[in-house]
């Protein structure tokens, strides 16, 4: 018996990777079956599959994938285990078409970045996918409620109902234009300065998207040093069996609200050439009075695959929008009414050209080479009264501050797989190569109400006239090293070079108490600041089970100043000129649970800062004690959190073998303790971090059966400050609490073969809520988010 025992406890691995035959790429969930256990798995993003403790003996192996001839294999496992490269012929046979569809089909719109994706490198990382693919959503206002639901721990400002502008920041950083993402299309930086100044005036549509790409800090390595992490709009792609296909969504909804969306895309020359264009109209009035808007957007991408090695791939986006800004409202005002406005004269202008010139080449199945050039053309400009909100508009020349951003770069990336010790690795290495122009100009504009950007005296202007220069020369590396079949390690390095200066004059002018200009005085400025340094991480990764996977990473992070903030002359907000840039780290302690019927992805953070740059309350000199925001390096601070999402198909418990009816319910939450530490001033210390709500709870149920689905979502987000003194009311309503709020959307699709009619509620229960606090332009004052609207969409596609 004895002996018995030990025979049968005598054990070994079987691991291996599945290849495709002709171009030695891996083969992603490929079915591995051992017949004579009849235990089967699929292979993952490496190809990668593993059998674990196998008894000693021989087995033979089935492995299938469509498209592709089965393979039969016979193993012998032994004491030293057995590790195969399998490789799959294409099958002979082919079909017009086949739909497969699980009994368990994953209702979850959510995923995570595979360990590597293209040539970047993911394993140890928090990541999360917004999938598009049959999303049900308002996507005509790109409502960020429903599209960024279940991205876990996000604050969301809502500065329009119209989508013109997307505004989110993660773990308790600024929403501010989602300035602390490196913000990414198709995988080339879209903000006016990606190191200058990260903020981002262009929302690529929701309705040309296939999917969102979030990756929190970590991302610093290889996306740039900033805190955030790094967010991705990724279009969709052409078909590759349609020379031409066709969509076309027309959107009608409440205030005057209109949407075109118009796509056409295809792939010719022999699969050769592929292309995916676009352009968008969207118009409204606006749930308030004086927020009408107009914009425009076109894209056009071209792909020529010369041959399995090499593609090229160019991209040109164009965007411009005129919006009116009705202005911020005090805290009396809000409860009094919320859709008033008190400034009728206030508009915005945006004109943004993006360029993209990309080749792809693959020196062998294991290595592969990426270069990515792109520029920015745009301009934006900020026309009205920046007078507290306080203060009637009684006309006069208005002030006008126009920005030009000029910026060019390149990125290149080359992957490397090789295998050593008896194990597969992977390495991405790279540089980056930055230059940005912004220049930066405010002064007086007519005493008029319409849209006219131009200055008055247009050769001296007269507050402002700045040019600011950034260079950035990066290199980075990552490897993943697969210890085991379950544990990697992923070290990686970035060396950063910043090179920044300012060029330019400014206005000192002191009033007395009437308002009469008293002195006036120009300072000139020319200056220009270098510095380098190196940035260090460590990723770990490990498969517990084939449900479960714990992760987990460290890496420091550094933002420097924006420059173009310095100089503007705002009475409601000020900026220290010694301002200081910022740097630190983030941390990350997660677990992903997955089977056929749920999903989750549980995280605790701690993000570390030293001298962080925040806003402060201060008043002005007697005779005139107007409170105002100051923006400078405040204190060390902290973030500490925990947020998770989890998604579950509760049909499976209703009826499992019911492929046609599913009804998932979604949770998404964070909870946030970010505090001010190690400074002397008592005002300060300890207090809650500005912008950090500290609880956020969001969830939505989903049904769909056959071809109609419908969501209803809720979001509730906890009271939070907006400087770092946590003051609670202020006669300007610059500063002051954002109250906690809850707001719920409805959206519902029925698709028939081409045709598609969505229907929509933003705001369901008409709740009466703010989400910010502006100090200078769409405000100043409380900005409100939009009351309850309605929004029907009819979309046909060929």
């Amino acid at each position: 018996m004895v002996l018995s025992g030990m025979l049968f406890g005598q054990s070994a691995n079987l691991t291996g990777y599945v290849l495709d035959s002709a171009t030695r790429e891996p083969v992603i969930g490929a079915t591995v079956q051992v017949i004579e256990l009849n235990k089967a798995t699929v292979t993952n993003g490496e190809g990668f599959f593993k059998f674990l403790d196998l008894p000693f003996g021989g087995y033979s192996l089935e492995i299938s994938f469509v498209g592709k001839q089965t393979l039969s294999q016979k193993v012998e496992v032994d004491n030293k285990g057995k590790a195969l490269r399998l490789f799959l012929e294409d099958s002979p046979y082919t079909i017009e078409g086949v739909t497969v569809v699980s009994t368990e089909e994953a209702s979850v719109k959510m995923g995570r970045l595979r360990a590597i994706e293209g040539v970047a490198i993911y394993a140890g990382k928090k990541s999360e996918v917004v999938l598009f693919d049959e999303m049900t959503a308002n996507l005509a206002t790109n409502n960020p409620r429903q599209v960024y639901g279940k991205v876990a721990g996000l604050n969301i400002w809502e500065s329009d109902g119209a989508g013109l502008q997307l505004g989110i920041g993660g773990r308790g950083l600024s929403p501010n234009r989602t300035s602390n993402f490196n913000t990414r299309q198709n995988g080339y930086d879209i903000s006016a300065d990606a190191l200058g100044y990260p903020e981002s005036y262009y929302t690529p549509p929701s309705e040309a998207l296939r999917r969102i790409e979030v990756v929190r800090g970590a991302a610093s390595l290889q996306y740039g040093t900033q805190f955030g992490g790094m967010l991705n709009f990724d279009f969709k792609k052409p078909p590759a069996d349609k020379k031409i296909s066709l969509v076309s969504r027309q959107t009608l909804g409440s205030y005057g609200f209109f949407n075109s969306f118009n796509s056409l895309a295809g792939t010719v020359a022999n699969g050769h050439l592929s292309y995916y264009t676009f352009y968008q109209y969207k118009q409204g009035d606006g749930w308030r009075g004086n927020s009408k808007f107009d914009l425009q957007n076109g894209f056009a991408g071209l792909t020529f695959k010369a041959n399995e090695k090499l593609s090229l791939h160019g991209e040109w986006t164009h965007l411009q929008y005129l919006a009116q800004q009705p202005g911020g409202l005090t805290d009396t005002y809000f409860e009094d009414n919320a859709r008033q406005s008190f400034r009728a004269r206030n508009w915005f202008q945006v004109n943004w050209d993006l360029f993209s010139v990309s080749l792809d080449y693959k020196f062998s199945p294991r290595t592969r080479l990426n270069i990515r050039n792109f520029g920015l053309i745009a301009g934006r400009e900020a026309l009205g009264n920046l007078a507290p909100i306080n203060v009637i508009d009684l006309g006069g020349n208005r002030d006008l501050i126009a920005g030009e951003f000029r910026n060019l770069g390149s990125e290149t990336r080359l992957l490397h797989r090789y295998r050593w010790l008896g194990q597969e690795h992977s390495v991405v290495s790279g540089i980056r190569l930055y230059r940005g122009k912004t220049t930066s100009r405010q002064g007086e504009a007519n005493d008029g109400s319409g849209p006219d950007f131009y200055f008055l005296n247009p050769g001296n202007v007269e507050k402002s006239d700045y040019t600011f220069r950034n260079e950035n020369f990066a290199a980075f590396a990552e490897n993943i090293f697969y210890i085991n079949p379950k544990l990697t390690l992923t070290p990686g390095i970035r060396y950063e070079y910043i090179n920044t200066g300012a060029s330019g004059y400014y206005q000192q002018r002191v009033f007395d108490g009437a308002g009469n200009l008293i002195s006036e005085t120009r300072n000139n400025e020319d200056s220009q600041r270098s510095r380098q340094f190196v940035l260090v991480g460590l990723g770990v990764g490990y498969e517990a089970s084939a449900t479960i996977e714990l992760y987990g990473n460290f890496s420091q992070n550094y933002r420097a100043i924006n420059f173009s903030d310095l100089r503007i002359d705002n009475p409601n907000g000020q900026v220290d000129e010694n301002i200081r840039d910022e740097q630190g780290f983030t941390s990350d302690l997660g677990m992903r649970l997955k089977r056929q019927w749920f999903y989750a992805d549980i995280t605790a953070f701690y993000i570390a800062y030293k001298d962080r740059i925040g806003w402060v309350l201060k008043a002005n000199e007697p005779p005139l004690y107007n409170d105002f925001r100051f923006r400078t390096n405040i204190a060390d601070a902290r973030n500490i959190g925990l947020e998770g999402f989890a998604e579950a198909n509760l049909w499976h418990f209703i009826s499992p073998l019911d492929s046609l009816t599913k009804l998932s319910l979604f949770v998404n939450t964070s909870l946030i303790d970010a505090r001010y530490i190690n400074t002397d001033d008592r005002s300060i210390l300890d207090k809650q971090v500005e912008l950090v709500p500290p609880f956020t709870f969001r969830t939505g149920l989903n049904y769909s059966y056959r071809h109609f689905s419908a969501v209803l979502s809720w979001a509730y987000t906890g009271k939070h400050y907006t400087d770092a003194t946590n003051a609670i009311r202020t006669s300007t309503a610059v500063n002051g609490i954002i109250p906690a709020y809850q707001v719920a959307d409805f959206s519902a699709t029925y698709r028939w073969k081409w045709l598609t009619l969505d229907v929509s509620c933003n705001n369901l229960f008409d709740a009466a809520y703010f989400t910010r606090r502006a100090e200078s332009y769409p405000g100043p004052g409380i900005i409100p988010a939009d009351g309850r609207s309605f929004y029907v969409t009819l979309g046909v596609g060929f």
